[in-house]
């Protein structure tokens, strides 16, 4: 069996990446997390028996927890989600991003490097450490054109500078030790498991509540938006099958403006659960004063890993949403319990989930 060391595993996309490689029989997961408010244990609780999973309490700027949990699982590769993610966040207070997105990232890059220098030749071979990033290291769009890998880096929020320093410290340990590093940039990513302070499960929230539903701007910031299942088979493919010290962009082919999206959600809670006084929902809307250094439009080439890897997306838009809805209509609890914080109380600590 092959195992794994992935950080930030409860996380949004992290938490989807581990549920889906624990379907795997020939995959062990050491899941490392620190459990900040978007971590939740709620997440895992579909494998927490499973023999393969191992949950760590922990924090990735440990660098001797990293390098004993390389070393005592025998791990063949990192998978780095964690990361502080939220633009809005950075911009209220940036030095947790600095501390996570940078220090953090070197921390397990040098752990990391270490570990996989001591491997005998034929398992260094096989090692790979493959990071998280965002497509937001590149700044922002015009009406026209896509974010290639070749795309300079321009990020305009801190949470984007911490990712591209993060980016730049990931290429940096592979060009000068050789560490066999994979970078992988994402679209805006949407799905089941959601913190709910990003644009789609906060609009399921209010609109769901009947509330006003705030647009920044004039609601016409563009993005392009990705299912998480279709991105964690994209970094699934790039782990497999990926040159080290190579870049990928992973896209959904979904463009869309930030009101469309909000109308679209609403569409779709009208038709499952109608407010009682028959209103629409989209008659909530709400414009609000915009986010400082709101980036106009972003958008993504993924050609590279479907021209070289052969992956596409499984999910449109239309299809991705109405799934996402519907999960979160059944997951209330779930949600109730991240809002009001009473997932936090579970006792914490390494062992199984």
């Amino acid at each position: 069996m092959r195992t794994w060391l992935v950080t930030g595993g409860a996380g949004f996309i992290g938490g989807n990446f581990v549920l889906d490689a624990l379907k795997d029989a020939d995959t062990r997961v050491v899941n490392l997390d620190k459990l900040t408010y978007a971590g939740n244990l709620d997440t895992l609780t579909g494998v927490r028996n499973h023999p393969a999973h191992r949950f760590v309490h922990g924090d990735i700027c440990d660098g001797p927890l990293v390098s004993s949990l390389l070393r005592d699982h025998d791990v063949e590769a990192v998978i780095n989600f964690a990361a502080e993610s939220h633009v809005d966040r950075s911009i209220d207070g940036p030095a947790a991003f600095v501390q996570t997105n940078v220090v953090g990232t070197l921390a397990l890059l040098e752990a990391s490097r270490d570990y996989w220098k001591s491997l005998p030749p034929d398992q260094q071979v096989r090692f790979r450490f493959l990071h998280v990033s965002t497509d937001e290291v590149y700044g922002s769009l015009g009406p026209s054109g896509c974010f290639t890998e070749a795309t300079p880096y321009a990020p305009n929020s801190p949470y984007s500078a911490s990712k591209a320093a993060s980016d730049h410290l990931v290429r940096a340990f592979h060009h000068t030790w050789g560490l066999p590093t994979l970078t992988t940039n994402c679209s805006n990513n949407y799905g089941p498991y959601q913190f709910p302070e990003k644009l789609i499960p906060l609009t399921i929230q209010k609109a769901l509540a009947g509330e006003a539903l705030p647009v920044y701007g004039d609601g016409r910031n563009v993005r392009d938006w990705l299912y998480v299942g279709d991105h964690c088979a994209a970094i699934r493919k790039v782990l497999e099958a990926g040159r080290p010290g190579d870049t990928w962009n992973i896209g959904g082919n979904s463009e869309r403006e930030n009101i469309d999206v909000v109308r679209a959600i609403c569409a779709l809670l009208d038709e499952r659960r109608p407010l009682p006084d028959g209103t629409r929902r989209d008659a909530r809307i709400m414009f609000v004063k915009d986010r400082p250094g709101h980036d106009r439009r972003y958008a993504v080439d993924a050609g590279k890993i479907r021209h070289e890897l052969g992956w596409v997306p499984e999910h449109d838009f239309a299809e991705g949403l109405a799934r996402t809805v519907d999960w979160y209509l059944e997951h209330q609890p779930w949600v109730r319990r991240v809002l009001d914080g009473s997932y936090r109380m579970q006792r914490l600590g390494d062992g199984a989930l």
